[in-house]
């Protein structure tokens, strides 16, 4: 009898348990259900968003192809209003600028900054950093392309931002600083992906430094003497 009791009481205490509780379990797993159901739906619109700008940044490709720049131009201005956190529409802002660097290299600087700016892929936007230093040097803008290649933390692009600070400084006849930021770029994070052999002949391009000699031992020089005073009168034997 005892045994009985004990086990209606468990019964009942189970119960009452699932009285206090049941409605939290319920509602979690209904949260959890909508939360599913929410992210699948959010991976779902981002698939057909991308779609559509994958068909946009074929439709720019096809005008720089043209050669259409103006309409590959309104494209991606579209296109950013559109998809502005698309892959699609940064790398379209990095085939535009490409296409611009000759005819209109202000357009190009601008469209490099904005994916720069406003790419969420960190090596995307990177690319996009050192095409503009480029386009900087290009338009002769050399402190600004020097201060867009200063970075906290350039990872794997540490040899590529090197390389091109060394080209800058060739451009402004620094042969000095030239030198020491290839050397910097041979052993720098990424320096495996840079062409060796091109940038070995860039060294040896610049310009032998003009050697240091020491200046010569200054020779003592007798001190002149001092002119005779002339006698005064009644002086002298």
């Amino acid at each position: 009898m005892d045994e009985y009791l004990s086990e209606k009481e468990q019964v009942e205490r189970l119960r009452q348990w699932w009285r206090d509780n049941g409605w939290f379990l319920i509602g979690g797993a209904a949260l959890g259900g909508l939360g599913l159901l929410g992210w699948n739906q959010y991976w779902a619109y981002q698939a057909r968003t991308s779609e559509k700008a994958g068909v946009v940044y074929e439709s720019i490709q096809q005008a720089i192809a043209a050669p259409n720049l103006e309409q590959a131009s309104t494209l991606l201005k579209q296109m950013r209003v559109d998809y502005p956190s698309a892959a699609y529409t940064h790398q379209a802002g990095l085939a535009v600028a490409r296409a611009e660097l000759i005819t209109d290299p202000q357009r190009a600087t601008e469209d490099l900054r904005y994916t720069m700016e406003h790419s969420k892929d960190p090596e995307l936007a990177m690319i996009a950093r050192l095409r503009l230093a480029r386009v900087l040097a290009y338009r002769e803008q050399y402190p600004d392309a020097l201060a867009t290649l200063t970075v906290d933390k350039p990872g794997k692009f540490a040899g590529r931002i090197n390389e091109i600070k060394g080209d800058i400084f060739v451009a402004q006849g620094k042969v000095e600083e030239a030198r020491a930021a290839y050397l910097a770029a041979m052993v720098a994070s990424g320096a495996e992906v840079l062409d060796r052999s091109f940038l070995q002949m860039k060294l040896a391009d610049l310009p032998s430094s003009p050697p240091v000699t020491p200046p010569a031992e200054q020779s003592a020089a007798p001190t002149p003497a001092e002119p005779a005073k002339a006698a005064r009168p009644g002086e002298g034997a």
